[in-house]
């Protein structure tokens, strides 16, 4: 089999006339999803900071509260860009802790001692370093992002942690979800007494769980947002299980592999409708922990 061979040539954004950072942002602005974190929607672009600068670009998932606070920089990296950076996903967080926040710092190079630099913060600040590399094939410019410091969860991500920080109803209904989408929650709780009595939940800080004698049995969670709830459901992926998921009409978000859950995004009204069912779903969660 044969195809054609193109050589591109590498070229550097900050020594060329021809391009600016506002482009390279107009262009990540356009198509979120090249810079490989998923399918992300534009937020804002500029975005004024309360006695401070303009955050490049604040992405969003739009299926989940998890938002990336993005900033652009051709040629090497520096000290001003990490606090910079770091600076705007801090007044973010404080502003709308409702959502998890990332920073994302781009840059054409990323140093190994800007790196070291970057490491530092790993794990007390969730952070995503990308290297971004212009590529010329005959007339044509295209951008490659690599990333090469990942995000390190840490502390809360494991919903069955001991020193998870605990919170109360009222921190979900105000902040996170409404009084609407919490009692969601209840109403899949119900559910779950008709055949495991003794659940209770637990309000955590990142999700709704379950108790029983104050120890977490959490085979299913919950994450109330603003207009929806999301119902994680700890089933072994079957092909069975997503075509039961598909015929019922409800709306599956993606299966988390490290966690081996389900994440389904429920509708105000979505539990009651569908009682039957998400009781099934949840018996074999249930059954399977």
């Amino acid at each position: 089999m044969s195809f054609n061979y193109v050589k591109h040539e590498r070229i550097s954004l900050k020594n060329n006339p021809e391009f600016n950072e506002t482009q390279i942002q107009g262009i990540i602005a356009n198509d979120p999803s090249i810079l490989g974190l998923g399918d992300l929607i534009l937020k804002d672009k500029e975005r004024i900071q309360p006695h401070a600068g303009r955050l490049d670009l604040l992405l969003q998932d739009e299926d989940s509260t998890k938002r990336w606070e993005v900033e652009v920089q051709l040629g090497k990296t520096d000290e001003s860009h990490i606090i910079r950076t770091i600076e705007y996903w801090d007044i973010e967080k404080k502003r709308y802790p409702q959502y998890d926040h990332c920073a994302v710092i781009i840059a054409e190079d990323i140093t190994s001692r800007f790196l070291n630099v970057i490491s530092l913060f790993h794990g007390a600040i969730p952070l995503i370093a990308i290297q971004m590399s212009a590529v010329k094939v005959g007339d044509k410019v295209s951008l490659i992002f690599t990333k090469v410091l990942d995000q390190t969860q840490i502390g809360l991500i494991d919903e069955d942690e001991e020193e998870s920080e605990l919170t109360d109803r009222t921190y979900w209904e105000q902040l996170r979800g409404t009084k609407k989408t919490v009692s969601m929650a209840d109403d899949a709780l119900a559910l779950i007494n008709s055949f495991a009595p003794g659940l209770v939940l637990k309000y955590n800080k990142f999700y709704i769980g379950l108790a029983r004698d104050g120890q977490p049995d959490n085979f299913v969670i919950f994450r109330p947002q603003r207009n929806a709830m999301r119902l994680e459901l700890r089933i072994a992926k079957s092909d069975d299980v997503e075509k039961k998921i598909d015929a019922a009409g409800l709306v599956m978000l993606d299966y988390d592999a490290r966690w081996g859950r389900y994440r389904l995004k429920l509708d105000i009204g979505d539990v009651k409708k569908h009682d039957v069912f998400l009781t099934e779903l949840l018996k074999l969660a249930q059954q399977e922990k």
